[in-house]
């Protein structure tokens, strides 16, 4: 499809529709076929500014969708599964919970993008280059600056255990790279390595407590270097509350975000709630529950917050009315009757209309009735069952079935999400002529990892840079084993247990030998600066990031390549 932009303007539109190659896998809006046949030749630079600020935007809906509704309804259904509230061993399932349901939460849109480019032989570098790019970017850019804005030391043992886990990793990628396949064992051993990734985690937990003689820590309880202070935590007023402290240094969230921006709508204002309770109607409470603006928030802020909140504003009218989120740290767990009876209709509606681009909800019954027609039918019958069984003021004991429902709903967001994000940067890959590994480790690694490096700097600044340290490395196994593992076993079928993973030039190679060596570079400076980090390591991340991605572009514009002979 490369080829489009060799031929004359007036056959881009007969070219893409002819070629087999050119044909978008999924999503609901084709791009290539927008700009080469929707906009004449002459407005080619405002279809790409478009698609640009769309790109832009999608990234902001991917954050939202996680940090608002995925997160907060994975730690609701961890603590119905009751992964945090037996006190006996705390310390332990804090740490489960951290590198697994937290971890996820983090995670989710790197994972969805490589599970989406994956689907596609065509995208697959997209995967490769986001997933190597994420982790360069992270590990020099992010590290470094964390060192540059607070010089500190290192937790050694988690550090070390973090970074030759993560080098085993892309010394399994390198493999399967070199190989140009993965079979089915070598996607299964991926998602392997990161259970046992897991368990090393809890059992190291256990071993340092009982080292220093502690026992099993209690809630709130804290060790120097073991991530968040000493903290009970109230239930976050303006917002979902992130999971119970103490979490482990090993991954660490972006609590300071989430508790200065609401997580549903129904918190906004919350702590101006008057003390006595009074009674409300169905209507004030949905058009309370449904509105995403806190107005005397929305004045104290400065104009840049206010801003970004007008571009956000419409992503989250938009998942508040179709994703319930729980809160087990509120008295009312979030219930909000007309909301929540709605969530029934709507969540299962998104859920059949964005899966496979809504090719299921579309289907048609014997030929003649629709699947969206069959589960509205039904969703309305169930709505309105629950509205006259259930009350305003106390939810059902079966509310934490809308944490299972508001979890699959975000999720399928997110992944409607992701595929039009992969499809807008294969369209301006082939517009620009840069290959989808360049694509990758550059747009796609930058715009997952931006929120995290905000949070990190953030967390950094406010004091806890060692946990922000410990996030660039324990973070991104998960994004590597199971973006990697799980997103080439779902392209395995029955018939075909094997998934190709040929590099399409040199420049795979200098990714997976940049990460590789900045990995290497950690693992032998930081323990012979005996774990104390300051400006001078931020700064040779940095420059070394800078490099590497120098070199990256030359490889890609042909000025370094392959001799011939």
């Amino acid at each position: 499809c490369w080829e489009v932009r060799k031929h004359n303007s007036s056959e881009w539109c007969h070219f893409i529709r002819s070629n087999p190659d050119c044909r978008l896998e999924g999503g609901f809006l084709d791009y290539l076929e927008g700009v080469f046949c929707v906009f004449p030749p002459r407005l080619l630079p405002m279809a790409v500014t478009l698609y640009a600020l769309w790109l832009l935007y999608l990234f902001i809906i991917l954050g939202v969708t996680a940090e608002k509704f995925f997160c907060p309804n994975l730690s609701a259904i961890s603590t119905n599964l009751k992964l945090s509230h037996n006190v006996a061993v705390f310390s332990l399932t804090s740490s489960l919970h951290g590198v697994t349901f937290l971890a996820f939460g983090n995670g989710a849109p790197d994972v969805f993008s490589a599970v989406v480019a994956f689907s596609n032989p065509r995208t697959a570098g997209l995967a490769i280059g986001a997933v190597f790019g994420a982790g360069v970017f992270v590990t020099t850019v992010v590290a470094g600056g964390i060192a540059l804005v607070k010089p500190f030391t290192a937790a050694s043992r988690p550090f070390l255990r973090d970074v030759i886990f993560y080098m085993v990793a892309v010394f399994l990628t390198f493999m399967v790279l070199y190989f140009g396949r993965i079979t089915l064992g070598e996607a299964l051993g991926y998602l392997g390595l990161y259970v046992f990734y897991v368990f090393t985690v809890v059992l190291c937990t256990w071993i340092h407590r009982r080292q220093r003689g502690e026992g099993l820590a209690p809630p709130g309880s804290w060790e120097p270097g073991k991530g968040h202070p000493a903290v009970t935590r109230p239930p976050v007023s303006q917002g979902i509350s992130p999971p119970p402290l103490p979490l482990p240094a090993e991954m660490p969230t972006d609590t300071e975000e989430r508790e200065s921006s609401g997580t549903n709508s129904a918190d906004y204002g919350e702590e101006y709630r008057p003390l006595l309770p009074s009674q409300e109607s169905s209507l004030h409470i949905l058009t309370t529950a449904l509105s995403p603006l806190d107005h005397r928030k929305w004045r104290r802020k400065p104009w840049y917050w206010r801003l970004f909140k007008v571009f956000r504003v419409p992503v989250e009218l938009v998942l508040l009315l179709t994703v319930p989120v729980v809160d087990p740290d509120r008295e009312d767990l979030n219930w909000k009757r007309p909301l929540n009876c709605l969530h029934i209709l709507t969540s299962p509606l998104v859920c059949i209309l964005t899966l496979k681009s809504g090719a299921y909800g579309l289907y048609q019954i014997q030929g003649v009735f629709p699947v969206w027609a069959l589960v509205t039918l039904v969703g309305s019958v169930l709505a309105v069952i629950i509205f006259i069984t259930t009350s305003n003021e106390e939810p059902p004991k079966y509310h934490c079935v809308f944490a299972f429902l508001g979890f699959l709903a975000s999720a399928m967001w997110i992944n409607a999400a992701a595929t039009e994000l992969v499809n807008i940067l294969r369209t301006l890959g082939i517009i620009f002529q840069l290959s989808n590994t360049v694509l990758g480790l550059t747009l796609l690694a930058w715009g997952n990892s931006i929120g995290d490096t905000f949070s990190d700097l953030t967390m950094a600044r406010q004091g806890y840079p060692r946990m922000a340290f410990s996030a660039c490395f324990g973070g991104i196994i998960f994004n590597i084993l199971v973006g990697v593992g799980l997103g080439c076993l779902l392209q395995m079928s029955s018939s075909q247990l094997v998934v190709k993973l040929e590099p399409d030039s040199l420049l795979v190679w200098i990714l997976a030998g940049a990460l590789g060596l900045s990995l290497v570079f950690s693992f032998v400076s930081v323990p012979a600066q005996c774990f104390q980090l300051g400006k001078a390591y931020g700064i040779c991340l940095i420059l070394y990031y800078l490099a590497f991605l120098c070199v990256a572009l030359l490889t890609e514009f042909r000025v370094i390549h392959l001799s011939a002979a």
